[in-house]
C-alpha cells in the first residue's frame, strides 16, 4: 500500500509525467563505402507486420489446404503492389506537400517515393494489393476469394503493428488531452501543430487503432470458427469491421488532410471512405450470404484441383495370392464346400467341360461332343457296354440318353 501511495505522490507532483512520452529513437544507419544508409523505424514496424500477418495468413492458408508454398507466391505478387497503391493514395489524398496547394506547381514531386518519411493509405494498399494477390492465385491456381479470407485476421494484426511506425515519425496524432495516456510529440518537430505550447499532450490516435486492430483479429477468428465464412465474406467482414473503428479515429485528427463535402457535411476524405467502405462491405457480406451452390470449401480454381492419389498394389497391381477378384461380369468367386473342393455356382457359371460338351466333334462330325464314360474297373478288362455307355452320358449330372458314340457304332 505504502508503495502505492508513493507511485501516486510522485504522478502528483509530476516527478512521473502520466504521459506516453516521445521516441527517442527512429532508426540506425548502416555504414556504407558511398555513406551511409539510413534504416527507419517506421520501416521496420511495416516489416514486422508484414512478416506477423502472413505468419497468421500461412497458418490459416495451410488448415485450407491449399497447396504447400503458395502463400509465398502470392504474396510476392501483392506485397509489392500494396506497396504502391498506399503510396499512391497517400499521395492523392494528402497532394499538398507533392503538388503544392491547390495543385499549383509548387510542391516537391521527389518526395513521392520515399516511403519512410510515412504515408500509406490503407484503402490504396488493399485495392492494388487484391490486385497483386490476384495475378497471384491465378498463377497457383487457387480462387482470390478463398485466399482473402484466410488473409483477414492477418492482414488486420499488419496493421496493428504497422501503425506504430507513425508513433516513430511523431505523426497522425489527434487533437490535445489531459488523459494520462495522452501523448508528447517534439515542440521542435516538423508536425507538431502550429499555435500549440510546449509540452501538449495529444490523443494517441495510432495506440488506439492499434488495439483497436487487435481486438478485431481475435473477433475474426472467433467468428470464422463459429461460422466457417467462405466466399471472402470474412474479408468484408473486416472491412466492415476496420472501417467502423476508422471513421471515429480518424475524426480525431488534426493533421492536414482533404477535407471533403457531403450532404451539407465537410469533414476529412478518409471518413467519408471509411463510412462508403462500410456500407459497401454489408451489401456485399449479404449478398454473399444468400449465394448458394458451388464448392465454397475448395481453394482451387476449377479444373486446377490435383488428382486423387492411387494406391498401388505390392505386386505391382495384381492381386495377391488367394483373394477372390469378381470378374467383369460380376461373378461371384468359387465357395469351397464341406471336402474342401470349389463348387461352382451352375445357376451363372458354365464349366470348361460343360462348354466343349456342347460344341461339334470334329472327329465323327456328329452335332454333340462325345460323352465322357465311367472308368472301367480294372477286374473286367473289357470295354464298357453300350447300356454303359449310356448311363455315362451327362451334361451338368443330367442324363442325355443315348451316348453318340453308340449310335455313331451301329
Amino acid at each position: 500500500m505504502q508503495t502505492i501511495l508513493t507511485a501516486a505522490g510522485l504522478v502528483q507532483t509530476g516527478m512521473v509525467p502520466a504521459s506516453i512520452p516521445s521516441p527517442d529513437w527512429s532508426g540506425f544507419d548502416i555504414p556504407l563505402p558511398w555513406g551511409s544508409l539510413r534504416i527507419h523505424a517506421y520501416a521496420l514496424c511495416i516489416l514486422a507486420g508484414i512478416v506477423i500477418g502472413l505468419w497468421l495468413t500461412s497458418v490459416r492458408w495451410a488448415k485450407r489446404g491449399a497447396p504447400e508454398g503458395s502463400v509465398w507466391d502470392i504474396a510476392i505478387w501483392a506485397i509489392p503492389f500494396g506497396i504502391i497503391g498506399g503510396r499512391l493514395y497517400h499521395v492523392f489524398s494528402s497532394p499538398d506537400a507533392y503538388f503544392g496547394p491547390g495543385f499549383d506547381g509548387t510542391g516537391d514531386l521527389s518526395l513521392i517515393p520515399q516511403i519512410q518519411r510515412g504515408g500509406l493509405g490503407i484503402w490504396g494498399a488493399v485495392v492494388l494489393g487484391a490486385f497483386g494477390a490476384w495475378i497471384g492465385c491465378r498463377r497457383a491456381g487457387v480462387k482470390l476469394t478463398a485466399f482473402m479470407d484466410a488473409a483477414a485476421p492477418g492482414l488486420l494484426l499488419a496493421q496493428a503493428l504497422g501503425r506504430w511506425g507513425n508513433y516513430f515519425n511523431q505523426e497522425l496524432f489527434g487533437g490535445p488531452t489531459t488523459l494520462p495516456w495522452g501523448l508528447q510529440v517534439d515542440a521542435d518537430n516538423a508536425n507538431f501543430p502550429a499555435g500549440y505550447p510546449a509540452g501538449t499532450l495529444f490523443h494517441p490516435t495510432f495506440l488506439y487503432e492499434s488495439l483497436w486492430n487487435i481486438a478485431g483479429v481475435l473477433i475474426l477468428l472467433a467468428l470464422d470458427r463459429r461460422f466457417h465464412f467462405r466466399r471472402s465474406r470474412l474479408f468484408w467482414l473486416y472491412a466492415m469491421y476496420y472501417t467502423l473503428g476508422r471513421v471515429w479515429i480518424e475524426a480525431m485528427r488534426i493533421d492536414d488532410a482533404e477535407q471533403i463535402s457531403l450532404f451539407g457535411i465537410t469533414t476529412r476524405l478518409n471518413v467519408w471512405t471509411s463510412i462508403f467502405v462500410f456500407i459497401a462491405a454489408l451489401a456485399v457480406f449479404i449478398v454473399l450470404g444468400r449465394r448458394k451452390g458451388g464448392d465454397a470449401d475448395s481453394v482451387y480454381l476449377p479444373g486446377r484441383a490435383p488428382a486423387p492419389a492411387v494406391t498401388e498394389m505390392a505386386d505391382g497391381g495384381k492381386p495377391a495370392s488367394g483373394e477372390a477378384v469378381a470378374g467383369a461380369s460380376g461373378d461371384s468367386a468359387s465357395a469351397p464346400n464341406v471336402t474342401g473342393n470349389p463348387v461352382r455356382d451352375t445357376d451363372r457359371v458354365v464349366s470348361d467341360s460343360e462348354s466343349r460338351g456342347n460344341l461339334p466333334d470334329n472327329q465323327n462330325g456328329s452335332g454333340l461332343a462325345s460323352a465322357q464314360t465311367e472308368a472301367v474297373p480294372a477286374s473286367t478288362g473289357g470295354t464298357p457296354t453300350a447300356a454303359e455307355s449310356r448311363n455315362t452320358g451327362k451334361s451338368g449330372g443330367t442324363d442325355t440318353g443315348t451316348a453318340p458314340e453308340a449310335d455313331s457304332s451301329r
